[in-house]
């Protein structure tokens, strides 16, 4: 390590060790958020180890809200005498990101490390000696969580503990990747923003397809009925890819593997453990090099194929939501005496209690049912002050339903992520008998 980059770590690290000592250090309303935040970010990843914890603070640190400021804005005002260069290196750790990043190459003074993601690289160095020390034993594959910050144009450094996930294959990497996204939803594509643009762009063709194809935004039908028009809705959406991609769908199957570079046999198993149409996949690999992002395959969850009945909403920023009690719930607003309906009660507090009943749903029956909701969660909760207009958002965080509106699973992922998932699950196929081989539910799901 050069005499420059060795005084620009250490600083960095003498740096975020006094912004740490500052946030642990302080009390009142800076102490209540940090105490806050810290409680609802362990609750919801129930992850409880010290490393993990001391990820929680340094999270603080760059997505924390005090009043109306930010933890780096209440550092740098307590720090006056610091130099123009040390307050903007603070302000850039404002692009501090949490990621599981893959080491692609030990360098002589820290490593490459590329997040998996969004495929992008860096090189990131610890910080202090001690840290150097302590991250000797990592190899080149392993697969770390942790939180890498800017220190230059060119590097960055080790802001947090990190967690060795060691050198993982194909299935249980699918499975980390999969689990950073439930826990920290956020940091999917925060290094990427041109990803983030299409998902979220995908979510609203989405939407706009759903409509033209069923003719509503609310579809009910039995699960069998329901399974069926969305294979239906798939196969026209895989199309309009393709068709946009100048792939020609009258071809053969072996035309088009000669083209994919794949044999058919290798394109059938492709097939197989896809669940797919082995035409329809070859095309996929055809049109692999033409993409960056891939839409998911989209099913009706399988406990709810053979259900009754189930309601689809859609949504262009929330996504796509399955309940199959929906209607039994309409019914219940619907009633002229609402206790009059089997099961009420326990029905209202089930859909204040589930996660799969988002704040989307929610809001949606609030707009359509202002009046008769308000009644009943007012008998229901012995509440009779409530007022959906106005508490309804309070109410809906006091039963965990995130207000703020995150990434939905139908929403298009990098093909990189993609395929590791389906290159996943064919080996997981490859593994079990013939017989028990199940089919993908495609893509970068949970």
């Amino acid at each position: 390590m050069n005499t420059t980059v060795d005084t620009q770590l250490q600083r960095a690290g003498e740096l975020k060790q006094a912004f740490v000592d500052f946030v642990l250090d302080a009390d009142g309303e800076l102490a209540t958020a940090l105490e806050s935040f810290s409680a609802a970010q362990l609750t919801r990843s129930q992850q409880t180890d010290l490393n993990r914890r001391e990820l929680v603070v340094d999270r603080f640190l760059i997505e924390g809200v005090v009043g109306n400021a930010t933890p780096i804005d209440l550092f740098l005002e307590s720090e006056p005498d610091l130099t123009p260069a040390d307050r903007q290196l603070v302000i850039s750790w404002r692009r501090s990101f949490i990621g599981l990043f893959a080491i692609v190459k030990r360098l002589p003074d820290g490593f490459e490390l590329m997040n998996w993601t969004t495929a992008k690289h860096y090189q990131v160095k610890p910080s202090s000696p001690k840290a150097k020390q302590d991250m000797e034993r990592l190899k080149e594959g392993e697969i770390l969580l942790t939180q890498i910050a800017p220190v230059t144009d060119e590097y960055w450094m080790f802001s947090s503990p990190w967690t060795s996930l060691g050198k993982l294959g194909k299935p249980k990497l699918a499975v980390a990747i999969g689990n950073f996204k439930q826990n920290y939803k956020p940091y999917l594509y925060s290094d990427a923003p041109e990803l983030l643009a299409e998902a979220w762009a995908s979510v609203e063709r989405y939407h706009r397809d759903f409509i033209q194809f069923f003719g509503s935004d609310e579809v009910t039908l039995s699960g069998y009925e329901l399974g069926k028009k969305l294979a239906e809705f798939q196969e026209q959406l895989t199309q309009k890819r393709l068709e946009a991609a100048g792939i020609d769908s009258s071809k053969s199957l072996a035309e088009i593997a000669a083209e994919s570079g794949m044999t058919e046999e290798e394109i059938e198993e492709a097939a197989e453990a896809m669940g797919a149409d082995p035409k329809a996949v070859s095309q996929f690999f055809a049109q692999k090099g033409q993409a960056k992002m891939v839409t998911p395959t989209i099913e009706l969850p399988a406990p709810l194929k053979k259900a009754e009945q189930v309601t689809v909403l859609t949504h262009p920023r929330w996504g796509q939501v399955f309940l199959p009690t929906y209607t039994q719930f309409l019914a219940i607003l619907q009633a002229a005496d609402w206790r009059s309906v089997p099961n009420a009660e326990a029905l209202v507090r089930k859909y204040l209690e589930d996660p799969e009943v988002s704040a989307f749903v929610w809001q949606r029956l609030a707009q359509q049912y202002p009046e008769p909701l308000q009644t009943i969660l007012r008998e229901v909760l012995e509440r009779p002050n409530l007022n959906v207009a106005t508490d309804l958002d309070a109410l809906l965080m006091e039963f965990n339903k995130p207000l703020e509106i995150e990434l939905p699973e139908i929403a298009s992922v990098p093909i990189h992520l993609h395929e590791l998932f389906q290159d996943a699950l064919m080996e997981v196929n490859k593994e079990r008998p013939k017989k028990k081989k199940t089919k993908a539910s495609g893509g970068f799901q949970r």
